[in-house]
């Protein structure tokens, strides 16, 4: 039997980067994963493909704007999805293989199978070809993940009736997509079959979209996503999804109780994601797992049995996989006795469509419930050069700050490149920065990153210079 200091099970951005940590540290290392290729969701059916889908289509959306910049495109423009789903397949598969050169690299055994715990020592890896193969291990993390969320009353048939791994293999541009919820993964996909030209409804349960979010950027996205075309009914209670050959008939109650029907050839239920404990037999280890199927842990994501930890989707916490990397190199540097932290609070969010939505810290909402006094100061892209240049008009940044201290609580921006620019307020709020000391950073002109510097300014006093 093959011993290890440290067994992680599932390759996921959290499992693989912990695999790594831990083999840098010196562990013995191995990785089970149950499928044939390494990365999980993200790497296979989620971050990488989906963004490789948005690149796309946001080029073919860009064909619509070449006029104003004096670009003159004669000829039919036509769509092939099948390459464009071909592009998307390839940057899987090399991302994929970069994973499994790092596990070669830092030499951690990767073991393919579904492994599901013996005891709180020992894991079995149930083997593709039926075989089988225990391994023992000093410490165990779990890093299993999540799979989509569904509602009881829909059946999903992965043709008309999807998930979003569905929706980023599809053979055809639908007609009209139903998308059932309006967060993040919703949103984005989308968007994608809204440029490529599909007419696309959104039923949302509460009365906003991407509404853990500041309400400020839901707003905004809302207006930018109608003009583009994109319908809306928030405060809509789902009631029934029914397929009829290669039609969809989706019904929803309005906050009135009135029932309205939408007919369209898919729908995409994306109703959040669930985490992934299936088939893991942690009662045999005597991992305590909650209601939800969320493993529990305390501070240190350490699980009620010593030796095993858990990370990322399957734990407490936003599903995101920065979140899993970091708490994955956290558990590898406390097995080395070591004394690492995250702080949660600074974990930002992002929605990759165009405008970019992205946010650290602390919603206005979440300030007012805790009765926290906070100034706020905002700075639209339209009146940023940089943007006018480039035509990138929408968006705004927003910077909160403690009314009294002056220190940033909350930075929450929409706009082009805001998916980067939001670290800039991340490593700023790690160091505790104050919305002055933003204020007084220079800033490369003409840059989007300047209406970092100007939101920070107008939260100072209300001293904002272009506006």
């Amino acid at each position: 039997m093959n011993s290890f200091d440290v067994v992680i099970i599932g390759s996921g951005p959290g499992g693989y980067v912990s695999a790594i940590r831990c083999a840098q540290l010196g562990f013995k290392t191995a990785i089970i994963e149950k499928y044939s290729t390494l990365g999980g969701t993200c790497l296979n059916v989620g971050c990488i493909p989906s963004k490789a889908l948005l690149s796309s289509s946001h080029h073919y959306a860009e064909l619509a704007h070449f006029a104003d910049h004096g670009i003159e495109v004669s000829g039919e423009v036509k769509v092939n999805l099948e390459k464009m789903i071909g592009r998307k397949q390839a940057i899987v598969d090399q991302t994929s293989g970069g994973v499994k050169y790092l596990m070669d690299k830092n030499k951690i055994t990767v073991l393919e199978g579904l492994g599901s715990f013996v005891d709180a020592t020992h894991v079995a890896i149930a083997k593709a070809d039926g075989t089988s193969e225990t391994v023992e291990a000093k410490n165990i993390i779990i890093a299993t993940g999540s799979k989509p969320s569904n509602l009881p009353f829909i059946k999903i048939d992965k043709e008309r009736i999807i998930t979003s791994t569905e929706a980023l293999k599809l053979k055809e541009v639908p007609k009209h997509l139903i998308i059932i919820g309006g967060g993040v993964i919703g949103i984005e996909l989308g968007q994608v079959y809204l440029r490529l030209g599909a007419q696309v409804s959104v039923v949302e349960y509460m009365d906003r979209i991407i509404p853990g979010m500041d309400a400020s950027l839901s707003k905004e996205l809302t207006k930018v996503l109608k003009k583009q075309g994109m319908k809306f009914y928030v405060s809509h209670k789902v009631k029934s999804v029914e397929r009829n050959g290669d039609a969809v008939t989706v019904q929803a109650d309005n906050a009135k109780g009135e029932t309205i029907t939408l007919q369209g050839d898919y729908s995409l239920v994306s109703v959040g994601r669930r985490p992934y404990t299936d088939g893991l037999n942690a009662d045999k280890a005597g991992v305590k797992i909650s209601d939800r199927g969320m493993v529990e842990v305390n501070d240190h994501l350490q699980t009620n049995v010593s030796n095993i930890y858990a990370i990322g989707d399957v734990v407490r916490g936003a599903m995101l996989a920065h979140k899993a990397e970091e708490e994955g190199a956290m558990v590898a540097e406390i097995l080395a006795g070591q004394k690492p932290h995250i702080n949660y609070n600074l974990i930002p969010g992002v929605v990759y469509t165009w405008p970019e939505v992205a946010a650290v810290g602390q919603t206005e909402e979440q300030l007012k419930a805790s009765g926290v006094e906070f100034k706020s100061g905002s700075f639209p892209f339209k009146a940023l050069g940089r943007a006018r240049a480039s035509g990138d008009l929408d968006g705004f940044v927003k910077i909160l700050a403690d009314a009294k201290t002056d220190e940033v609580l909350g930075v929450h921006m929409i706009g082009a490149r805001c998916a980067d620019l939001i670290a800039e307020a991340v490593v700023a709020m790690e160091f505790k920065a104050s919305a002055e000391d933003i204020s007084r950073m220079s800033h490369a002109h003409p840059t989007f990153a300047e209406a970092i510097k100007e939101a920070a300014l107008a939260a100072t006093d209300n001293r904002a210079l272009h506006v």
